[in-house]
């Protein structure tokens, strides 16, 4: 194994021991804060890619198993490519994809790269490429829900996406610095981790925890469907009653009705009468909004 590799099993069997041994609130990693202005936003990629162990993981395996530094370079540059396209496109088209699925299949990215690696450098590499692209662009939509949790100003949106990917590849390159620096220190005083098998295995073992520690503590979220969240259906309106209800029956029997339901137009009518008030949701709405606590009455 080259110089270079040996470093990159170092910091990479040092950084999956870590992870493995990480409390459960390490497992889910926000960006941290927000910022009223474009260069705040740059900082706040470099702060989110430097804590985004996962994502780092996956980058430090991708250099052991590349073996060389201009293969490597390639294969980072199409990851970076992915995760920027999707991160881009996903936060200006405001999609809302499952947070909890796409952590879990970037933590099965890691047990994909150290299985590679366990089962030996590919013969050709057009597969192997193809994958970190495709990975590359589940990483980007991770990126992207974390940056809209964050919430983006419609009038400056764009800026602030491209100033947040911007840190995402400042954070990337320093990452990828310190993992080589690190190495050499590392290396010479722990000369057992420099086996490259022990750090793909390692590897494999933080994708499996990681991945099993988002199921079990999602209470189910990762095979829900993506609510759309209250502010997508637009503002409220105040306006006077338009319509009408016909009178003579009594109280309703119960305070709220499903959807699918028969609602008694006269006993709403009568409610009316007595100064109550009456809401009518959208079928669309959903029953408990992401955030909010369930409406029991």
């Amino acid at each position: 194994m080259s110089s270079a590799g040996h470093r990159i099993a170092t910091v990479g069997a040092v950084m999956a021991t870590v992870v493995l041994a990480a409390p459960g609130g390490a497992w889910a990693h926000g960006v941290g804060g927000s910022s009223d202005t474009v260069g705040g936003f740059v900082w706040l990629g470099t702060k989110h890619m430097l804590a985004g162990w996962d994502h780092l993981l996956f980058v430090g395996g991708i250099l052991l198993l590349a073996g060389q530094v201009r293969r490597a370079a390639k294969l980072i540059s199409l990851f970076a490519l992915g995760h920027s396209v999707t991160l881009f496109t996903a936060t200006v088209a405001d999609w809302h994809v499952n947070p909890v699925l796409v952590d879990i299949v970037v933590a099965l990215s890691l047990v994909f790269v150290g299985v590679v690696g366990l089962t030996g450098r590919p013969k050709t590499w057009t597969w192997f490429a193809a994958a970190v692209l495709g990975f590359g662009l589940v990483h980007g939509l991770g990126l992207s829900t974390r940056l809209q949790e964050v919430g983006l100003p419609s009038d400056a949106t764009i800026p602030r996406v491209l100033a947040f990917n911007i840190g995402v590849e400042i954070g990337q390159l320093v990452a990828i610095a310190g993992m080589f620096m690190l190495g050499d220190v590392l290396r010479h005083y722990i000369p057992r981790l420099c086996d490259a098998r022990l750090s793909h295995a390692v590897l494999v073992a933080a994708g499996v925890v990681a991945a099993a520690v988002l199921v079990i503590t999602s209470g189910g979220q990762a095979l829900r469907p993506v609510q759309t969240p209250p502010e997508a259906y637009g503002a409220c309106e105040v306006r006077d009653r338009t319509e009408t209800y016909p009178a003579g029956g009594g109280h309703p029997v119960k305070d709220f009705f499903e959807p699918a339901e028969t609602v008694p137009a006269t006993s709403f009518g009568h409610l009316i009468g007595d100064g109550f008030v009456i809401v009518n949701y959208q079928l669309a709405v959903p029953r408990h909004p992401v955030g909010a606590p369930a409406v029991t009455r």
